[in-house]
This record gives structure tokens, C-alpha cells and sequence, in this order.
């Protein structure tokens, strides 16, 4: 397939382009649609495969021996991050804001502190206060251009009654991979605090070259409050699947979690089964691998245009397909750059208060579009800002 290929997706019930105008102001006719984080691209031709013979058959019954699909699941993790999992530790939730839901019903009570390094991604909080849990936000600050861990004041900021960390590896919307050390750095505040770890590692495969995801799973000495999340929507574009992985190799942590899933009777559909076991395969490999070259060279234009404009600044991206960009520079309030960006460049893209404490300044840009859909962005901002260059 060609990631340069645009396809319309409106009219489709797709939420990216069919809920934009309304929540945005930006018409779908005339606007680009940089929100949601799915990607613009079809998947690889093993997981259309897999539907289309799902289809030929035609009946849609009960799933049942998911031992390929784990299999499967495994054989990615292993070979793809160095990380060897028992098919036993696996769960199958309805996505992953599902599994980060379905984390906090298992191991906390309402009132209890949920920690989230701040800004990060806006769904963590949602779920956490619609729980009546205490959401704890210690915000990260920037330095030398991205985002980095500031134990020292989150230790101050604990009172006690936190019981729950929210993570996310690597980093939305900031694009950090976290290296080795600053994950150890992690893994040692969860111990000093108490902390239930809950890794939400979505985007571990969407890493540009050069980088190296490691997954808080091969940090020593964790593995007895770890959760860990992962899933293929977002590898592979598909995020309307709604399955993801909760995997947990702590036997009593998987009883409490199997506890929870069994009484709220949760189980995923077939389809995105199949789709799981298509794309986690060695065609599924060299697509991830395409697509992560082709975001790579996005980044490259879409950065170099961006930071153009003189008081925008677009973090380095070392993972996702999320570009980050601080109008802190231009002066301007927040309403003042954002109508510039919606009415001006009539682009819709996520507000940085969304993503909670230091997101003020920011709106986040979908970049996992076509390049002349791309280009036609950056072209688009450097018009709206042109009085500033």
C-alpha cells in the first residue's frame, strides 16, 4: 500500500472527521482533521485479509481457542521488544482507556490518589475522575526542549493516600521514549510511594529510527506491582476494534484483575481477535516498519516548517505519531492562537489543557496523514502566523 494515498473518510461515522465541525468549529470540507489519534492509512494487507475472510464465511459467532491469538500477542512482544510473556498473564479488555478503567475498579476504592505525570494524555483523567478517584498530577518539566522526571518534588507532593500510578511509555503527547534510568527512576517511586504501576505502553511500536522502547516489564524488581498495557489498535490503525492487552505476570494482581473482569462479564469481539493474530505476524512487522520511516520524514517536515514560526516550538518526536507544539513564545493567549489555528488555518487539532497541568500553552497535531496532507498543514499555520516572520 501507499501512505501517500488520501482516503475520505467522512460521511463514514468517523469520529475524526464527522465530530469535528462540532466541536471545533472546522469544517470537514474545508478543514483538516489533526485531533483524534488514529492514523489516516489503511492497514497492512494481512489484517484486510483476515476481515475479508471473516466476511467469505459469513457467520459471526462465538469466539472460541484464542491459544493463536495469544500466540500471537506473544510472538510480537519477544521479537519485537525482548519481552517473554506467559499467554496465562494475558487479558483481553475493551481497549486500553477500558483496561486503565478496569485497573482502577480492581485495585483502588473511591477517594484514593491515582498519580499521572502531567500533561498525558487526556483520557487517564477522565476515567479516574468519573471513578471519584483523587487524581494526583505532578507536572513534568521541560528541559532542553522535552519533557523530563522531577522525583524530588512529586516525592514532596505524595500525602500518603495515593495507590495507583498511571504511566504512559513512551510518553503522549510529549513523543519521550524514556530511557532505561529514567524508567528505573520510575519503578523506584512506585516502590516508595506504594504504588499499584499501570504501563500503558499503546505506543511502544510507533518509535522512530534511532530510538528504543523498553518496556517497564524488563525493569528488575517491579514485576510484583506491575500492570502492563499494549495493544495493536494503534500500531495498526485500529482504533474501532476496541481490544487491547492487559497483561500481569503477579499472580495476585492477576487474581484480583481476572476477579473484576469475570464480574462485570467483559469479553472482547472476534473481529478484532482476527485482527490482532493478522497483524502481529512478520508482514505486520515490515508495515510497522514502513510506517514509522514515513511519520519519521512527517515529523522532519512538519518540525522544520513549524519552528519556522517564530514563538512555536514543535518537541522532538521520538515516538507516536503526535507532534506536540508550544505557542508559549508568540505571546498571545490561549484563545488567540487556537482561533488562529481553527478559524485561520481551520485546522483542528487537541487543546493542551485537555492533557491536565503545563498543557496550557500547547495544541496537540495529528501527523499520521498522507504528506501533502502535511504539507498542507504547515503551509496553512505559516499563513495564519505570517505577521510573526
Amino acid at each position: 500500500m501507499s501512505f501517500d494515498e488520501i482516503i475520505d473518510r467522512r460521511g463514514t461515522h468517523c469520529v475524526k472527521w464527522d465530530m469535528m465541525e462540532a466541536l471545533y468549529g472546522v469544517s470537514a470540507d474545508e478543514g483538516l482533521s489533526m485531533w483524534v489519534a488514529d492514523m489516516e492509512f489503511r492497514p497492512p494487507a494481512c489484517v484486510q485479509d483476515a476481515l475479508q475472510a471473516m466476511l467469505d464465511h459469513g457467520i459471526y459467532g462465538y469466539f472460541g481457542d484464542d491459544s493463536a491469538y495469544k500466540a500471537a500477542i506473544c510472538w510480537w512482544l519477544e521479537n519485537r521488544h525482548g519481552w517473554t510473556v506467559d499467554p496465562a498473564w494475558i487479558f483481553t479488555t475493551h481497549g486500553l482507556v477500558n483496561g486503565t478503567a478496569m485497573c482502577l475498579d480492581a485495585f483502588t476504592k473511591e477517594g484514593d490518589g491515582v498519580v499521572l505525570f502531567t500533561p498525558v494524555y487526556h483520557a487517564f483523567a477522565k476515567v479516574i475522575r468519573a471513578a471519584n478517584r483523587n487524581l494526583v498530577e505532578c507536572e513534568m518539566p521541560i528541559e532542553g526542549g522535552r519533557y523530563v522526571l522531577d522525583f524530588d518534588a512529586w516525592d514532596a507532593q505524595m500525602k500518603g493516600h495515593e495507590k495507583l500510578l498511571v504511566l504512559c511509555s513512551p510518553h503522549n503527547p510529549g513523543g519521550r521514549v524514556w530511557t532505561r534510568e529514567e524508567l528505573e527512576g520510575i519503578a523506584a517511586f512506585a516502590k516508595r510511594h506504594d504504588l499499584i504501576l499501570v504501563s500503558d505502553e499503546i505506543h511502544c511500536d510507533l518509535v522512530m529510527p534511532g530510538q528504543k522502547h523498553t518496556p517497564m516489564a524488563l525493569i528488575d524488581g517491579i514485576a510484583d506491582r506491575l500492570v502492563m498495557m499494549t495493544g495493536a489498535t494503534k500500531t495498526f490503525n485500529l482504533a474501532g476494534a476496541h481490544v487491547g492487552n492487559v497483561t500481569i505476570q503477579d499472580e495476585g494482581l492477576r487474581a484480583r484483575f481476572g476477579a473484576r473482569m469475570m464480574a462485570l462479564g467483559l469479553s472482547p469481539n472476534s473481529f478484532g481477535l482476527h485482527m490482532v493474530t493478522a497483524a502481529y505476524s512478520p508482514e505486520g512487522a515490515q508495515w510497522v516498519d514502513d510506517l514509522c520511516a514515513y511519520v519519521a520524514e512527517n515529523a522532519r517536515i512538519f518540525d522544520a516548517g513549524i519552528n519556522a514560526i517564530p514563538g512555536l516550538q514543535s518537541m522532538p518526536l521520538e515516538a507516536t505519531y503526535l507532534a506536540w507544539v508550544d505557542f508559549a513564545g508568540t505571546g498571545m493567549t490561549r484563545e488567540e492562537f487556537t482561533t488562529r489555528v481553527e478559524k485561520e488555518a481551520r485546522i483542528a487539532a487537541n487543546h493542551g489543557p485537555s492533557f491536565g497541568k503545563g498543557g496550557d500553552s500547547f495544541l496537540r497535531f495529528n501527523i499520521a496523514a498522507p504528506r501533502a496532507t502535511v504539507e498542507d498543514a504547515v503551509a496553512r499555520m505559516q499563513r495564519a502566523f505570517a505577521d510573526l516572520q
